[in-house]
């Protein structure tokens, strides 16, 4: 699979001050995510994932190098321009739902459409994930694969380029961690959306089409999959 990039990093560093003590996450990091591509970032603990994903989602900076969006440089923005990047363009999905306890599933979702200028209909986002017998329950009604997937609808009806998750299965046993895997394969096959997942889990890298493997705040190798696996045929 062969696209243009959405978006490149170029010679990124990210470094924490920590007091009097420089931590170091990201050490000249520079890849590119392709415009419609489902890619999965795999490492252990500080290999520096959520560091990435946090750059491109614009929740944070590089301390060096260069961040671009298609043509634009991210890394020239300012504070006015991340924000409306972050409300347009990017869904986020996190490991532990984020949802307001005392919001129904619609509400929760609406939430997020009530900042984009070109939203999904809330209905139908959720009818996406499948839970449009659930629209009116509670988060406390709700398993933690169905709070996930009001969550995954909640960042998709945005109508986002990008969809970034960090650990979205982390939180679920592995038969409701399946069922998430392929509706997030599934929403980028049907709406081409492209889809960034972050794990330490290395087995959920068989559904991607293309893998980076980080470790010590480095990529150590980018990998094309010319045969993703279907989520249901996933062990971990």
């Amino acid at each position: 699979m062969t696209t243009s990039p959405l978006l490149r990093l170029e010679s990124v560093d990210k470094v924490f001050q920590m007091g009097e003590v420089a931590v170091r996450a990201l050490n000249d990091v520079s890849l590119e995510i392709r415009e419609g591509e489902f890619l999965v970032m795999v490492g252990p603990s500080g290999s520096g994932k959520s560091t990435i994903l946090n750059i491109v989602g614009g929740l944070d900076t590089a301390t060096e190098g260069r961040v671009f969006f298609r043509d634009r440089e991210m890394t020239s923005f300012t504070a006015a321009e991340l924000t409306r990047y972050r409300r347009d363009t990017v869904g986020f999905v996190f490991q532990f739902y984020n949802l307001v306890p005392n919001l129904s599933a619609r509400e929760n979702v609406m939430v997020s459409t009530e900042i984009s200028d070109d939203p999904l209909d809330v209905d139908e986002a959720l009818e996406m994930v499948g839970l449009e017998e659930r629209l009116d329950h509670f988060p406390a009604q709700m398993s933690g694969g169905e709070q996930q997937r009001v969550a995954i609808a909640r960042a998709l009806a945005k109508n986002p380029d990008l969809l970034l998750c960090d650990e979205p299965t982390g939180a679920l046993d592995v038969a409701t961690g399946k069922l998430v895997l392929r509706l997030l394969v599934d929403l980028k096959t049907r709406l081409g959306k492209t889809v960034v997942l972050i794990t330490h889990n290395s087995a959920i890298a068989q559904v991607a089409d293309r893998v980076i493997r980080l470790r010590s705040g480095q990529v150590v190798e980018v990998a094309e999959n010319p045969e993703p696996l279907p989520p249901e045929e996933v062990t971990w």
